[in-house]
């Protein structure tokens, strides 16, 4: 998994234009390497994510422990569903090869922009392997609350971007 998806998540981030003093949410975040990968991007800011499995916590606590320990880096076990930050904590959030497995879209999607303050932006990206097609994510981002959606395409990956209006 940390192999797979790295190359997608550095492109992610890199769509997602994070910036030293941002506060950035990653969901489903595995074994934590789009969050050794957001660390370096948001140098001066904050790093949070939230992942149902025990195991990957783990896993990400161990490749982020320095920035853990720094208080740089913030990460939990739960669902998407119910995250346990403030309204309008994050300047960005992402999920990479997670949006297809949540019980429901929508719901994390709402709970995503509540988290993040007005003009933020998600990023959704997709690896061949994920399954998510490549259509309907316009319609479930707007469902959200989210404006301003589109897709950008690379070779293999894609990625669905959106704005709280």
């Amino acid at each position: 998994m940390a192999r797979k998806n790295r190359t997608c998540a550095a492109w992610v981030i890199d769509l997602l234009d994070v910036q030293p003093s941002d506060r950035v949410l990653e969901v489903g975040f595995g074994p934590g390497v789009g969050i050794q990968l957001l660390t370096g991007s948001a140098s001066a800011g904050y790093v949070a994510g939230v992942d149902p499995s025990k195991e990957m916590v783990a896993q990400a606590t161990t490749r982020n422990k320095k920035a853990i320990e720094s208080g740089q880096v913030d990460l939990r076990d739960g669902p998407v569903a119910s995250l346990p930050f403030a309204d309008n904590t994050f300047d960005k959030a992402l999920a990479i090869n997670s949006m297809q497995v949540w019980p429901d879209a929508v719901a994390g999607l709402r709970e995503m922009r509540r988290c993040m303050r007005t003009g933020g932006t998600v990023a959704l990206g997709f690896t061949p392997y994920s399954g998510q097609p490549n259509t309907g994510l316009a319609e479930t981002r707007a469902a959200a609350g989210f404006a301003k959606a589109h897709v950008v395409e690379s070779d293999k990956n894609f990625c669905a971007l959106a704005i709280k209006p």
